[in-house]
């Protein structure tokens, strides 16, 4: 059996044409067709502009699990994640350092086919020991899960590719594949740099890993989707 995860920054909804059009990033989302998607900036003002995140699993057939670091006066604003499967159990966690951006660790558990499988989504910072001190976190948490298959993905916002935090996590996931050659996602229109990451162990699972470049996603948000293809069986 496969799956197919994704990862994708939506940009709060704004387009490279600077318009806020959420429209756009649903019909993205069918165009993956995923059965887990990772979503970072997700912005929902449910008294302006309606329950954004609703919306979008609605419009994708899609389960939602929330995991806004930021709230305030009704809107809300972070990471999500969009299933089509049953979810055994859900935690969030704050992997955030003082004084800057909250961010977080959405981490959920699913069952397939006997198999247990954890995702860990998330949305690293934007200052270099920032996210030095957040893989360490999740390398933590990474380390004490007991399950059959590991997903680690998100936007990591490290933008060189041989950075000490990103290897770090390479050696944990062991597979040149996720590493050096991760597809450029931002920007959308013409990418060249890595910032969306895809991470499974055992590594042989992930069987594909692919920018999801279309004439809609180049302009639906900054960053393209980026999407793998996981198989289950045991090989």
């Amino acid at each position: 059996m496969r799956l197919r995860i994704a990862t994708y920054n939506i940009h709060r909804g704004v387009g490279r044409d600077g318009t806020e059009n959420v429209e756009r990033v649903a019909a993205v989302l069918r165009q993956i067709n995923g059965d887990i998607v990772a979503l970072q900036e997700v912005s929902s003002r449910p008294a302006e502009t309606g329950d954004v995140l609703a919306y979008l699993a609605a419009a994708a057939h899609m389960q939602p699990i929330e995991g806004f670091t930021l709230s305030a006066a009704g809107a809300h604003y972070g990471n999500a994640l969009l299933t089509t499967l049953p979810v055994s159990a859900v935690r969030r966690i704050d992997i955030s350092v003082p004084g800057r951006e909250p961010r977080g660790v959405i981490e959920a558990i699913f069952t397939v086919d006997g198999q247990a499988i954890i995702v860990w989504a998330t949305h690293l910072g934007l200052g270099i020991r920032e996210r030095h001190l957040q893989i360490g976190k999740l390398l933590k948490i990474i380390h004490a899960a007991d399950v059959d298959v590991r997903i680690l993905l998100g936007d990591f916002n490290e933008w060189l590719s041989w950075s000490r935090p990103l290897r770090a996590l390479h050696r944990w996931f062991i597979t040149s594949r996720t590493f050096a050659g991760s597809p450029a996602t931002f920007p959308a229109r013409k990418p060249l740099l890595r910032l969306d990451r895809i991470w499974v162990r055992p590594a042989r699972r992930l069987v594909a890993l692919r920018a999801h470049s279309t004439e809609l996603s180049r302009i639906a948000s900054d960053h393209l989707p980026l999407v793998a293809e996981i198989l289950l069986d045991n090989v």
